[in-house]
């Protein structure tokens, strides 16, 4: 039987862009829980450096979808690099101003100009619709990137907290840094594979955001981040309330591999059922798998409900992002994506501010009361938008087959 992940791969230099694209993402999961690591051992204080953290995460959420539409208009090669320069310059100068004990307003400074970080998994993507754009290949392809996604989170932050306390506090911010300038250097060297620059009519100039669909599409996603935002912060705390700490861990980590696996076997699937009603029964399913966390008693419970839920996660943002490959013209597609990207990163955040206070004020349980509401949102998009979904199509293939 022929192994379709081994397929995606035949064609010339996908292997060299794919593997730079893991390098040029890996800061999105080790830089901001980095920042905590350096700034909570060198301060004291976890107010600062969660905001300082907080602070970068917002800037990358502004800065990466402008930085897609300028690679649409400009190229990969042309923008790039100068914008991961700034972004590798910025860290390098939080981290001498925290080595200086330089004042606090330097550390926000900094910060802000550091999330000037390309969206890197958008960049990856970009580069696999264009050699597969109308073939099924190109849902394998995206099945792989979400799997990669999920590694990053799963490996940067442990690598990041590690170097930080095993060798100096600045060490996996440091890290984070070169593993953005060595992997953008490498991707965008790889000028064959590069997506070519698509021209756009006078009247077609806006922000991909005045489309409806990508609208519904980057709401949905912010309510699938707020699930997962909303996870992390209770599974922690959790643990913490079952006096083992150190399960949250475990709990996550079975989440991402439910997540992991799901993603993989989805990949492989030749699926007749349009894009739009699969999204839908995506939406439907996630939302219905966060009624058993409600129930967790123990970290058995808990684990076994996570991996549940997290078998829906990949398939549906793998989904999310073959809608948007199907809705978005060519020459907005990098922008497209990386508002799914930006949406999902944004619910994150949300996801631990409001799960956080719910727990200080009911309790580690009441928190995923939070996810719950989550995804009763992403499931209320999901169905407001499925004729708006399924009318948008801009290309015939809609469906993962």
């Amino acid at each position: 039987m022929a192994n379709p992940y081994r397929e995606i791969f035949s064609a010339p230099g996908s292997k060299a862009f794919c593997a730079a694209g893991l390098m040029a993402r890996m800061p999105i999961s080790m830089a901001g829980i980095g920042i905590i690591t350096m700034l909570s051992q060198l301060q004291g204080s976890y107010w600062l450096a969660g905001a300082v953290a907080a602070t970068f995460a917002l800037a990358i959420a502004l800065f990466a979808p402008q930085i897609s539409r300028a690679v649409d208009r400009y190229g990969q090669s042309r923008v790039l690099p100068g914008v991961a320069a700034v972004g590798v310059c910025a860290m390098l100068a939080l981290l001498l101003c925290s080595y200086l004990n330089a004042p606090d307003w330097t550390l926000f400074v900094c910060a802000a100009l550091a999330g000037c970080m390309p969206s890197m998994p958008a960049m990856v993507r970009a580069r696999w619709s264009e050699l597969y754009r109308g073939s099924p290949k190109l849902h394998t392809a995206f099945a792989f990137e979400s799997v990669l996604d999920e590694v990053c989170f799963i490996v940067g932050p442990p690598i990041s907290v590690g170097l930080s306390v095993a060798l100096f506090p600045q060490a996996g911010p440091l890290a984070a840094a070169i593993f953005l300038a060595v992997g953008v250097s490498a991707f965008v060297l790889q000028r064959k594979t590069e997506p070519p620059v698509h021209p756009r009519s006078l009247d077609n100039n806006g922000t991909v955001l005045r489309q409806g669909a990508v609208t519904v599409l980057m709401m949905a996603l912010i309510g699938l981040g707020t699930i997962v935002g909303t996870v992390d912060v209770v599974s922690v705390a959790f643990a913490q309330h079952q006096g083992q700490p150190a399960a949250a861990s475990i709990v996550l980590s079975v989440y991402a591999l439910g997540s992991c696996l799901a993603g993989l076997v989805f990949g492989t699937l030749k699926l007749k059922t349009p894009l739009p009603k699969l999204f839908l029964l995506g939406a439907l399913a996630t939302a219905m798998t966060m009624v058993p966390l409600m129930w967790a008693n123990s970290i058995f419970t808990l684990s076994a409900a996570m991996f549940v839920a997290g078998l829906f996660f990949a398939p549906t943002l793998i989904t999310a992002m073959a809608l948007v490959e199907n809705v978005v013209a060519p020459a907005k597609l990098t922008e497209g994506l990386t508002w799914m990207i930006t949406g999902l990163g944004m619910g994150v955040a949300l996801g631990a501010v409001i799960g956080g206070w719910v727990i200080d004020a009911y309790g580690a349980p009441a928190g995923f009361r939070v996810s719950l509401v989550a995804g009763l949102c992403m499931l209320l998009f999901a169905v407001a938008g499925y004729r708006l979904l399924q009318n948008s199509t801009v290309r015939p293939a809609n469906a993962l087959a």
